[in-house]
């Protein structure tokens, strides 16, 4: 372990930590696709970076996919690389996942995966561990931002003594916590680039994969004997007929929890460091040793499936914990209480609110979808996952499955009511970044199978919900390094697409006319694309590409409070008073892009002389 002077500490963001681990542990190169509750990793190692520019590799890739296996191949010629994403990005990068605990590596390959127990920002709160256990790859699970760092030299490690990619698996609440952090020494990274020719391993046919698998089950074996990441117990010389163990951050709330009910020096409490594979003398120690044996755990039970005697185990496969949403420390109270059969407080949680947060006042989205509206009302509207999936709010948002089935799902849609006389009309939305990663694909698919529907694509020059990462359409790199651009309009022809026409949404009358010429189009004439372009107003790196100048609203005295710009525009500029029976304009939220001026139906928000 490096020696760390306790005057050398700083507080850090649980991503924060962890991106100083890969800049202490000499990663040399780190590419990533942003997702919360992982996306300020890669931003926060390239500030760190900028010293060593010359000698490290910092990318925003097209999608998790291609961020894996750029990272990967540095590992197999001897560098340190690491890859991160959140644990739907995981789904994307599985491919090359399962390959490459086959294939193996020489330098220490980290794959950071960030889980969304809850969910709070994503559309499943899946286990990365699951996926872990399925690539037969270790996996870590730190409980707080310093564990975190921590496990990066643990991972680069591990990863090198067995020649295996590692997991860290953060989750949002260790990602997005703040503690005082110890830091240690910062040197050049080694560039001792050296590929090793090997096509049985590196290009292996099926045949050579088999026994690359009987190789990798040995690693396994031999890593479930590992030491320096054995599970260990918190709170030596207990000794009792039950146990509690718990990984990630619910092992901090435990921890806590078992001090405050006065249970620490009454219930042995084990935190295990690798949920999978779990250390074989762990499993032996615990299933002789003990009665009774809770797991605590986010969000499904792995390390409850790989111990042996289950009937002792209380945990989530029995319903003991819940098996949906973050273990709140609350709960964790409660369980802990059950189990040491001692009274305390019932905390009634409140239940998860329904509410939706809205588009920004002045989003350019929203224009675009009250346009999409006023083309066709009754159209049947697919869309995808960004920001824009609040269009939901403006009725002009029926669907969100995954990263680009905004398209495929507008070809299912299409297919099925191809023979039906009342066929409806299909917009689909999708975002710059997006469309970038997983749209391709399903619109040359459209193109192919001349599926009529229209395609809105909705340009906002950046990826706006995870914190304005660029775009492979901004020609700018995650340090701010000029790169070469790609232009969505001439992607869309190259994809095959006719009708390709850009508009601005702010121009509400002419991007309205535009959707309703696609939608003729595309009846009987395949897909037909709109782009949607106007700049994020939170990105201020991009406010002068579009000349617009600040228009002054003022609501007349004709408003007699019908709600209508409220109810189908619900810009948050727009204050319905009650009492008066009239709307107001919001003078700190509005920001002058004059949209809804052409929003009221009685035109009683007029331009301000």
């Amino acid at each position: 372990m490096k020696r760390v002077s306790k005057s050398k500490r700083q507080l850090m963001l649980g991503n924060e930590a962890i991106a100083r681990g890969l800049v202490e542990n000499g990663c040399s190169i780190a590419t990533s696709y942003p997702g919360t509750p992982a996306s300020e990793i890669l931003s926060t190692f390239a500030a760190m970076q900028k010293q060593h520019m010359e000698s490290v590799h910092i990318e925003w890739s097209v999608n998790e996919k291609v961020a894996f296996e750029i990272s990967y191949t540095g590992s197999i010629t001897g560098l340190r690389t690491a890859v991160s994403m959140k644990q739907v990005g995981l789904n994307v990068a599985s491919d090359p996942l399962m390959s490459a605990a086959y294939l193996g590596v020489k330098g220490g390959f980290v794959v950071i995966s960030a889980d969304d127990p809850g969910p709070h920002s994503s559309q499943t709160e899946q286990d990365s561990r699951l996926m872990a256990m399925m690539a037969k790859v270790p996996v870590l699970d730190p409980d707080s931002p310093a564990q975190a760092k921590e496990m990066v030299r643990m991972a680069f490690e591990l990863s090198e003594r067995f020649e295996i990619p590692v997991m860290l698996r953060p989750t949002t609440r260790v990602c997005h916590a703040r503690q005082d952090v110890p830091l240690a020494d910062i040197h050049p990274p080694k560039r001792d680039v050296d590929f090793q020719k090997d096509p049985t391993r590196w290009a292996a046919t099926p045949k050579f994969r088999y026994h690359l698998h009987e190789a990798l089950e040995k690693k396994l074996e031999s890593i479930t004997r590992f030491n320096k990441t054995a599970p260990f117990l918190l709170n030596s010389g207990v000794d009792a007929p039950k146990a509690i163990v718990a990984s990630g951050v619910a092992a901090a709330h435990t921890r806590e929890i078992l001090q405050d009910l006065n249970l620490w020096n009454v219930i042995p409490m084990y935190q295990v460091l690798q949920p999978y594979p779990l250390h074989a003398e762990f499993i032996a120690k615990l299933t002789n040793s003990y009665d009774d044996i809770l797991v605590i755990e986010e969000t499904t039970g792995v390390i409850e499936m790989q111990l042996a005697d289950r009937h002792a185990v209380k945990g989530k496969l029995n319903q003991w914990v819940p098996a949906v949403g973050e273990l709140l420390p609350e709960q964790i109270q409660q369980l802990v209480s059950e189990f040491a059969g001692v009274d305390t407080e019932y905390i009634d949680l409140p239940s998860a609110s329904g509410v939706r947060p809205t588009l920004c006042a002045g989003c350019p989205h929203r224009a675009a979808f009250f346009a999409i509206k006023q083309a066709t009302p009754k159209g049947v509207y697919t869309s995808d996952i960004g920001c824009y999936t609040l269009g939901m709010n403006l009725g002009a948002v029926d669907t969100v499955l995954c990263m680009g089935a905004a398209i495929s799902q507008a070809a299912g849609f299409h297919h099925a009511y191809k023979n039906d006389k009342k066929q409806p009309d299909i917009i689909s939305t999708i975002g710059d970044s997006t469309f970038f990663h997983a749209g391709i694909p399903p619109l040359i698919d459209a193109v192919v199978h001349k599926v009529g529907f229209v395609l809105v694509i909705l340009d906002n020059r950046t990826t706006a919900m995870t914190g304005n990462q660029p775009t492979p359409g901004v020609g700018k790199g995650a340090r701010g390094e000029a790169l070469e651009t790609v232009d969505i309009e001439t992607l869309v022809r190259g994809c095959g697409v006719k009708f390709c026409r850009s508009g601005d949404p702010y121009q509400l009358k002419e991007f309205t006319s535009l959707v309703k010429e696609a939608i003729t189009y595309s009846k009987g004439k395949g897909p037909a694309v709109v782009i949607s372009k106007h700049p994020c107003l939170i990105d201020r790196t991009h406010k002068k590409i579009y000349d617009h100048p600040y228009v002054r609203l003022t609501v007349t005295d004709s408003c007699d409070g019908c709600s209508y710009c409220i109810d189908h525009f619900e810009c948050p500029a727009l204050v319905l008073d009650e009492a008066e029976e009239r709307v107001n304009i919001d003078a700190v939220l509005c920001n002058g892009c004059g949209v809804c001026e052409h929003v009221c139906p009685k035109n009683s928000i007029q331009e301000y002389e």
